[in-house]
């Protein structure tokens, strides 16, 4: 990729947001534009850093047996109406609508109801069961309280899925199921979680946990067993039977060594038992020909907020301690190596591309920064600004072959050749 044709200039950070300094940064540098509260765009970087979040969610549930689907975000407000819950997300005006003369339509602010109807007329047998279908897609929701960026906004891209069984047993393994996929994906992203014990709210059923990360930004307090591993939210608490309810259902029956931490929520999941079916009339046929109820668990990882998450955990800090950029994990960077070639130097330019095109070839992903009227030292720092973990300078220094590459989270400096470089990034090849 040639830098110029992003359309980014060099910029100089100011005033970064405390609370929030990675999603600030990106801000700042055009990489994230904002159109209203809660409502963002990207530039390719944050963009392939998604795509490439995007890509660990659906390999992942793929080798897990799950299943991809695509359903629309705009939806007419009779399945809603069916499951009873049009008038509470209309009521307190989360859910965004459209009235025309065609009637009214709601745009999605999650999955249940459109996902039941697919369903239904797929799995009619108790032979097309269980199944696990799963979609990656925006989400709406009228924040009145938009919050941290990405972390809480307007419109969103989730992964939600669902899983359809014939009984308790089945819903049970099917959560199992997607709990240690869910474990798997955070695991190759790069971030730690921990599975806590959650309140089932609104989603109602029986049993939930969410995957929390511990950070400052979070809007979460969770109680937390460092020894165990162990966390639940302390909203469960309030539940009236809370300590019969945690030794039932997750076997836990002392909370005295719990310390209250501070987490942001990236995934939930729930096991719904038949509640949506109840609502929705989602039956299918038993082994007698009888009609029994879907057993149903649904699924979620709110896929703007992990990258959110990553950018906040890829910090770095200048000299003064003050946040200058990030280092992005190598399985997740869209690119892993930043060329800074001599732009008004012919040879050097051809020294840049003849590298990339050897990387390229080799599945290893580049940036030339060819943008003009830029200092070489204004584009050092840049390659800080769009996280990318490798860097090589092309530059008067430069001598015959010779080449030095900087590992920008380490300020390791390795020393090669052109006809060499292949072999420094061949071992990292299938990272990226």
């Amino acid at each position: 990729m040639k830098l110029s044709r992003t359309g980014m200039g060099s910029t100089k950070l100011n005033n970064i947001d405390e609370m929030y300094p990675g999603q600030s940064i990106l801000l700042q540098t055009g990489q994230l534009v904002q159109y209203g509260a809660g409502l963002f765009g990207y530039n390719t970087i944050p963009l392939l850093v998604r795509r490439n979040v995007e890509k660990i969610i659906v390999e992942t549930l793929n080798k897990y047996g799950c299943t991809e689907v695509l359903l629309p975000t705009l939806q007419p407000d009779t399945i809603w109406k069916n499951s009873g819950r049009y008038e509470h997300y209309t009521k307190d005006g989360t859910m965004l609508i459209t009235e025309s003369n065609k009637g009214t339509f709601c745009l999605a602010p999650t999955g249940e109801e459109a996902m039941l109807e697919f369903a239904r007329e797929k799995l009619k047998s108790y032979k097309n069961l269980p199944v696990t279908f799963y979609q990656i897609g925006e989400k709406y929701r009228n924040e009145i309280r938009t919050r941290g960026y990405l972390l809480r906004g307007k419109s969103f891209p989730m992964l939600d899925a669902y899983s359809f069984d014939k009984d308790e047993e089945g819903m049970e393994k099917s959560y199992e199921n997607v709990r240690k996929a869910f474990l798997e994906i955070f695991e190759q992203i790069g971030l730690k979680v921990i599975p806590i014990v959650a309140d089932n709210g609104a989603m109602g059923g029986k049993k939930s946990e969410e995957f929390m990360l511990i950070s400052e930004q979070g809007e979460d307090k969770i109680l937390y067993n460092e020894e165990t591993g162990v966390g639940l939210n302390t909203e469960i608490l309030e539940k009236e039977n809370y300590q019969e309810y945690l030794k039932q259902e997750y076997g836990i029956e002392d909370i005295s060594n719990f310390k209250e931490i501070r987490t942001m929520e990236l995934g939930h999941i729930f096991q719904l038992g038949t509640r949506y079916s109840e609502m929705m009339n989602g039956k299918y046929i038993n082994k007698g020909g009888k009609e029994e109820l879907y057993y149903m668990g649904c699924y979620g990882i709110g896929v703007s907020r992990t990258v959110a998450a990553i950018y906040e955990q890829s910090l770095i800090k200048d000299k003064k301690s003050g946040p200058c950029g990030f280092v992005l994990p190598e399985g997740i960077a869209p690119y892993m190596l930043q060329i800074i070639p001599k732009v008004e130097d012919e040879e050097k330019m051809k020294i840049a591309e003849n590298i990339a095109e050897r990387l390229t070839f080799m599945g290893m992903k580049t940036i030339i920064d060819d943008r003009e009227n830029i200092t070489i030292g204004a584009k050092i720092k840049d390659v800080k600004i769009l996280g990318t973990p490798y860097m090589i300078v092309i530059g008067d220094k430069t001598q015959g072959d010779n080449l030095e590459i900087e590992d920008i989270k380490t300020g390791e400096k390795i020393q090669t050749t052109i006809n060499d470089i292949v072999k420094v990034f061949i071992g990292k090849r299938l990272k990226v």
